[in-house]
């Protein structure tokens, strides 16, 4: 049976685009609007862990007994469930229709080419930092640049290979840059930030989970090993802050779930005519692909595309994409181009990969981008040091 209605209002709830603004509303900034409804702090740590979805800490919420341990709800990503466009909106308080980080991958017109969001690279090419300027391309206000004009002491701590990157500039810019090498830095730097000013905002990433859940799948032996090892990081830093800045909120959150795709359900689009054929640019990833068509050919490219996987993914037109709101109630004219001419959205375990043009990526368990409560739901943990 074919997936004909659009998979769900994602913005009719509460999502990662929320958080921020409600973090900047905590703190006394005005205009900023609290739809989370966080309560008033003067010194804020917010900690986001790339790929710790809510049902996989639920699910393995034995070997996370601080980060249990917190009050805590489910929230949603945002679309795609994918790390460039979950950072962008949780850096400008937008979707991504009015970010225009649009998944992991995007077909772009002024470059002719498909771009990286993370490395901000078209293809095996140097980065288009100028072609492409961070500032141009994302021009609202991040939350940062916004905290700092209302007085707040902004820090970003992050690793170091990030400072200057195109998604850093594009989304993050606005605080102090903090490179970390280590989780011993991390600490030092988040517990310095917390005290740098009589109002603080401190933004704390970590990665290490999202990585071992791509490569050995989410709930493996190394992906629990690793969960372990974040709790007692949280649970230590928390401590640390409540001696340098007693009652400072700490917040946690992520950009996305994840779930394993088995090789059997990978569909690999070149070796399958009925995808490729009229196809000019494949963007996104796996479990959500933006399919860029010759000119004049979306209706047949959208057609094959929904006989050969109509069954196991949504499969609409950018039009109706956009109208059921999964990039947010508006799309900036300028973004509408890099959403593609056909979307599909995996509802199961599978995935439309590239096994010789994207061999890492498709070679990948861990897999993520699509809209199932395991990619979409992402923790808010609420805690203070104390």
């Amino acid at each position: 049976m074919t997936v004909t209605a659009p998979p769900l209002d994602v913005y009719s709830q509460p999502t990662l685009s929320n958080l921020m603004p409600s973090v900047l509303a905590s703190l006394g900034v005005a205009g900023e609007p609290n739809r989370l409804h966080l309560p008033d702090s003067r010194h804020t740590v917010v900690i986001l862990i790339d790929g710790l979805g809510w049902s996989l800490l639920r699910r393995h919420r034995e070997r996370a007994p601080f980060l249990d341990s917190l009050t805590g709800r489910p929230i949603r990503a945002g679309f795609p469930t994918t790390t460039a466009t979950s950072i962008a909106s949780f850096g400008t308080g937008l979707p991504s229709g009015g970010h225009g980080i649009t998944g992991y991958q995007s077909y772009v017109r002024e470059v002719r080419g498909t771009i990286n969001w993370l490395s901000w690279r078209a293809g095996h090419k140097g980065d288009e930092l100028t072609r492409l300027v961070p500032e141009v391309l994302q021009p609202a206000p991040t939350v940062f640049e916004r905290a700092a004009a209302a007085g707040i002491a902004c820090t970003t701590v992050v690793p170091a290979k990030f400072d200057g990157s195109g998604l850093t500039r594009a989304v993050l810019r606005g605080g102090k840059f903090a490179g970390i090498h280590a989780y011993g830095d991390l600490i030092a730097h988040v517990v310095t930030a917390a005290r740098s000013g009589e109002r603080t905002l401190t933004y704390c990433y970590l990665s290490e989970i999202d990585t071992l859940g791509h490569i050995y799948g989410p709930g493996s032996a190394p992906w629990l090993h690793q969960l372990d090892l974040v709790d007692r990081l949280v649970e230590r830093l928390a401590a640390e802050l409540a001696i340098a800045q007693p009652g400072a909120a700490l917040h946690v959150t992520a950009d996305h779930g994840m779930v394993t795709v088995d090789d059997a359900d990978k569909i690999d689009f070149d070796d399958t005519p009925a995808l490729s054929d009229g196809v000019v640019a494949l963007a996104g990833e796996p479990r959500c692909r933006h399919v860029h068509a010759r000119a004049g050919a979306a209706h047949d490219v959208a057609a094959r595309w929904r006989g050969e996987l109509g069954h196991r993914m949504w499969i609409g037109t950018r039009d109706e994409a956009v109208t059921a709101g999964l990039f947010g109630p508006a799309v900036r004219s300028e973004v509408q181009g890099r959403i593609g001419d056909v979307v599909a959205i995996a509802q199961g375990g599978v995935a439309v990969v590239r096994r010789k043009a994207e061999s890492r990526l498709s070679a990948l368990p861990g897999q993520h981008g699509a809209l199932t409560d395991d990619e979409l739901l992402i923790p808010l943990l609420l805690g203070a040091a104390t």
